[in-house]
């Protein structure tokens, strides 16, 4: 369905969410990571930080890619009440930051880079989540059973939480998971 012209697609992330997520077009790639640090600058609005780390990540392959390839990296940022939720360090931080999600409302961001030797294209998709009330020992249980250490605002929709407590989303189930598939999409059949 999607013809890339002979370059080979590079899928920059050891997510296998968005693994399984791109494997889901129907396209032949293959993964390839590196250690990247996530600093941005501190005036940089915060709807923009997803956008600007995926970027940032695309571009450290920059010296050591081939010219048939495209790199495809990507971000994903939770903000609440204007303030950035990041990856929760330990299990005090993670309850901390369901405890604020738990019966409002967030905004999950996620950005995607796609770079080649000719171009960088990055675009961003925004999903507003819904929770329900948690208590606390639905949160302990979470935390303990899935460990969301790895995943910005503590939590994966698609694990148990997303099924008990989310209540609705405007916008893409995919970009909370990490991949906004339908940008995805969009960007390589124009490439």
């Amino acid at each position: 369905m999607i013809d890339l012209g002979g370059k080979k697609l590079i899928l920059a992330s050891k997510s296998p969410r968005r693994f399984e997520l791109l494997k889901g077009l129907g396209l032949d790639f293959e993964v390839r990571t590196k250690e990247t640090e996530e600093n941005y600058p501190s005036n940089l609005p915060l709807s923009d930080v997803a956008g600007y780390l995926s970027e940032l990540k695309a571009k450290a392959f920059q010296d050591e890619m081939k010219e048939d390839e495209i790199i495809l990296t990507s971000d994903t940022v939770v903000i609440h009440n204007d303030e950035f939720l990041g990856k929760p360090l330990d299990k005090n931080v993670a309850k901390e930051m369901l405890r604020k999600l738990s019966g409002n409302d967030h905004l999950v961001i996620t950005g995607i880079s796609f770079l080649s030797k000719e171009k960088c294209i990055t675009k961003q998709d925004f999903t507003k989540v819904y929770f329900k009330e948690l208590s606390d020992q639905e949160i302990d249980y979470y935390i303990d059973q899935y460990q969301p250490f790895d995943k910005a605002g503590a939590y994966g929709i698609q694990e148990w939480i997303g099924y008990v407590g989310v209540q609705k989303i405007e916008g893409s189930y995919f970009t909370v998971m990490g991949l906004p598939v339908h940008l995805v999409y969009e960007v390589l059949t124009q490439w």
